[in-house]
């Protein structure tokens, strides 16, 4: 068995996700040991869950739009890694989908982390990946974050969530498309390419 398959074993063991594991949902994260790129993002919405596919939705397809990848690469290259910040769907709230349970990326990157010796780049999608691995080093809100995004690089790269209802922030800031998606892209390519 390999260090990741145990990992998932413990993750779908936990008393903290049997209401998952009782309804037969997979934990959703894919990782390698030969995995150069890692994606933070929030937890898999409820598409991705009915899939067993993280990023499996219209979000999915802006997120590879940016990174300049076909949805094969993105799924089957073993240089991408996905680990979210809670592998499964937390379910639906007032104004969109639940935030990620607490302590659960706590318990679970690092020893996925660990796994990686590779890896030379995490994406930071949104706040919640944000906070948790830049702590008091973010900016003042996720778009001057976003906006300096150089200044976490090569560790890190802090980006705004994909999602289709953030329209209004992309046509806001239309230095993101500008200045923060062909670097983006560029670094991917290298990292793949390495």
């Amino acid at each position: 068995m390999s260090k990741f398959d145990a990992i998932r074993q413990e993750i779908i063991a936990h008393e903290d996700n049997q209401t998952f594991t009782g309804r037969g949902i997979e934990p959703l994260f894919q990782a390698s040991e030969n995995a150069r790129i890692a994606i933070v993002g929030q937890a898999p919405g409820r598409k991705a869950e009915e899939s067993g596919m993280v990023w499996n939705d219209l979000s999915g397809d802006r997120l590879r739009e940016w990174m300049g990848l076909s949805r094969e690469v993105f799924y089957e290259s073993d240089r991408i890694a996905h680990i979210p910040m809670d592998f499964y769907y937390p379910g639906k709230g007032k104004s969109g989908d639940l935030p990620p349970r607490k302590g659960f990326a706590e318990a679970w990157h690092p020893q996925l982390l660990e796994a990686m010796p590779e890896l030379e780049t995490l994406i930071l999608i949104g706040n919640y990946a944000q906070r948790y691995y830049l702590g008091g080093r973010r900016e003042k809100n996720l778009t001057d974050t976003v906006r300096n995004f150089q200044h976490y690089l090569p560790d890190y790269f802090p980006l705004v969530h994909p999602s289709p209802l953030n329209v209004g922030w992309f046509q806001r800031n239309p230095w993101f498309n500008r200045d923060v998606i062909p670097v983006l892209r560029d670094m991917v390519q290298k990292s793949l390419n390495r």
